[in-house]
């Protein structure tokens, strides 16, 4: 018995390691953004591996889809936890992870330890480059989300509250206003038949998740405001930003400004120079929060910095990753839900439209010639269609040049 235990344990073992070599791989080599993500995992693991079925491949996506959170990077973490259970779960995000944010904390080393050494032209480029890319994102999100009069408007009157209210009280509130929204005006049909998850959570385990998904979400700020620590403030505003990013990845882009920038944790030069560099790392948009931790002006900074705002914006993919598997089915198949998920996804097409205006425009095109380098580099993205890393490093060079 003691033997065969030991056997069972090492597959394991041995199958999280896989897990985490495969992803480790595709973190080295997956440009592109989540939708170009999910295209690398359904090549890797349906068509090659066949590690599940194309309609269970689906299901992951709609639940990644459905939570808050960086859907390529959940997606990854349920695929690991379907191979190798939460060793897997580990590794997937792991590999994932790892390589863009090993590059975006050594980026953010390099610009403290020879800021003066960077030609503030490349570094301006970077800011110009990030109003192309999230324009590209404003315009594709509102394509997708924003279908109808009641959802344009919407997303217009977050856009003005944001624009008035720039916090992340604000943006919660906007995120809880247009759910309540949602609910009232939008009355989805009902969801078709589908194939049931591949994974095995039980109910308790899914209920002890969600239950610590949101004591963190809110115990954290109480806690920080009762015992102020600079890493415990860090680990607040990263995991909160963690908590709400629905719609896409460039989403966590205002909730992050608003939590480090107006309190001079990091300028806003530093903040979009790193988000520009961001879209030329493979692998999740998320890793931002690696530079931003490195990036600190106070302590926790560098490699520790980095880790805890990594971990924090992370952590709730996990917890709803795992929280939500028992309990999707039924999920799915309320209306109720469907119709709030709607009104928070023209909502945060408009929290995404105010910070393309603020802080990304107006820290960015300050002459003629940013706004033409800003215009050809949005050009190059939605119809040359170039690889964004390649569209990043000519803007930099572009702005070496022109400075």
């Amino acid at each position: 018995m003691s033997s065969t235990a030991e056997e069972i344990k090492k597959d394991s073992a041995d199958n999280a390691w896989t897990v985490f070599l495969i992803f480790l791989r595709l973190g080295f080599t997956s440009f592109g953004g989540p939708i170009a993500h999910l295209g690398y995992f359904r090549e890797e693991f349906v068509t090659r591996r066949k590690w599940l079925s194309e309609r269970s491949f689906a299901d992951i996506v709609a639940l990644c889809q459905f939570l808050p959170g960086p859907a390529s990077s959940q997606v990854g973490i349920a695929l690991g936890l379907s191979r190798a259970g939460y060793a897997g779960a580990l590794g997937a995000w792991a590999g994932f992870t790892l390589p863009s944010a090993l590059a975006m904390t050594l980026f953010a080393l390099g610009i403290s330890a020879w800021g003066n050494g960077f030609p503030a032209g490349a570094l301006h480029g970077l800011k110009v480059v990030a109003v192309a890319v999230v324009a590209q994102a404003v315009w594709s999100m509102a394509r997708n989300l924003c279908t109808d009069t009641q959802r344009v408007s919407i997303a217009a009157a977050a856009a003005c509250v944001i624009l008035v209210w720039p916090t992340a009280w604000g943006q919660i509130a906007v995120i809880c206003i247009a759910a309540l929204a949602g609910l009232r005006l939008f009355k989805p049909s009902q969801v078709l038949a589908h194939d049931p998850l591949p994974i095995s959570v039980n109910r308790q385990v899914g209920f002890v998740m969600l239950v610590l998904f949101f004591g963190l979400l809110i115990g954290l700020p109480v806690l920080a405001k009762a015992w102020p620590d600079q890493a415990l403030a860090m680990f607040n505003a990263f995991y909160r930003a963690g908590s709400l990013v629905f719609g896409g990845g460039h989403v966590v882009l205002p909730l992050l400004q608003a939590a480090v920038v107006p309190g001079g944790w990091v300028s806003n030069e530093s903040f979009l120079a790193g988000y520009g560099a961001a879209q030329a790392m493979p692998g999740p948009l998320s890793t931002f929060a690696a530079f931003l931790g490195a990036s600190m002006t106070l302590s926790p900074s560098g490699w520790i910095g980095a880790a805890v705002c990594l971990i924090a914006i992370f952590m709730p993919s996990f917890l709803l990753v795992l929280g939500t598997m028992p309990f999707w089915e039924q999920l799915r198949r309320s209306r109720r839900t469907q119709a709030a998920l709607a009104g928070i996804n023209a909502a945060v097409v408009g929290v995404l439209l105010a910070a393309l205006y603020h802080p990304v425009w107006t820290s960015a095109i300050l002459r003629p010639v940013d706004f033409g380098l800003a215009l050809i580099a949005l050009v190059a993205l939605m119809f040359w269609k170039l690889p964004p890393w390649l569209v990043v490093v000519g803007c930099g060079v572009a702005g070496w040049g022109l400075s």
